[in-house]
């Protein structure tokens, strides 16, 4: 098993030094097995084909990625923290341009978890936006709108570098974002307290549970606290 996973770790290298040197974000089997110092029938042992390939090495790029994130200062302040996770989202786009497109840009046929995971990844930092009620939105909504946004502006950066370099369009387009998923101080105080309270009651549950409950009413509390959160203000 340690010889397997140390081939596969050898041929997903070859294969990301060769997609980072491809001009049109491809590989070739035969040259990624010569690289390896394999042959083929191994490729296809351990991958399946070339798109299983492919997919290992989007998702060897989320540990990359995952890696990056855990590099990260993380602050008392969970906003701060969120708009330094943009940045460095887009930071990992630069360095990594192929890499990154592997792992982001649709393939029908892929089985990879990269973005998954990357969404994952993100909606643990928003419950702990919503656990300081900082969110206006449940995590899950708020980060399907920001990974969109976040990754548009970066396939657009590795497309067209010149025209998407400056900063702060990057910043225009995550204030923008932001301000329709996070509260200001006076939202906080105007918005409808219960949904607010709802939001952040579920994320401190998720976080940090809860011992006073059983399962099923802890599982019964987080469906209640959906409905109230996903229901919105009461009409007058």
């Amino acid at each position: 098993m340690a010889d397997t996973d140390a081939l596969r770790a050898v041929m997903i290298k070859a294969a990301e030094r060769q997609l980072a040197a491809s001009s049109d974000n491809d590989i070739a089997t035969r040259a990624v097995c010569e690289a390896a110092g394999v042959t083929q029938p191994v490729l296809y042992r351990l991958f399946g084909d070339k798109r299983g390939l492919l997919d290992a090495v989007a998702d060897h790029g989320y540990e990359r990625y995952a890696a990056l994130k855990a590099a990260q200062e993380r602050t008392d302040d969970p906003v701060s923290d969120l708009r330094a996770g943009w940045d460095g989202h887009l930071a990992f786009a630069k360095e990594h341009p192929a890499l990154y497109q592997l792992m982001f840009t649709p393939r029908p046929w892929s089985h990879s978890t990269a973005r998954a995971r990357v969404f994952d990844l993100l909606v643990a930092a928003l419950v702990r936006c919503a656990a300081a009620g900082a969110l206006k939105v449940e995590p899950r909504t708020a980060a399907r709108l920001i990974l969109s946004a976040n990754v548009g502006i970066a396939l657009d950066h590795i497309a067209r570098p010149t025209l998407f370099d400056d900063p702060a369009l990057s910043h225009r387009m995550r204030e923008a974002v932001f301000s329709n998923v996070l509260t200001e101080a006076t939202e906080q105080a105007e918005g409808d307290p219960l949904r607010t309270a709802a939001l952040r009651l579920r994320a401190q549950l998720e976080l940090h549970g809860t011992g006073a409950l059983e399962q099923a009413e802890t599982a019964l509390l987080l469906r209640w606290l959906d409905r109230i959160a996903g229901h919105g203000a009461p009409r007058p």
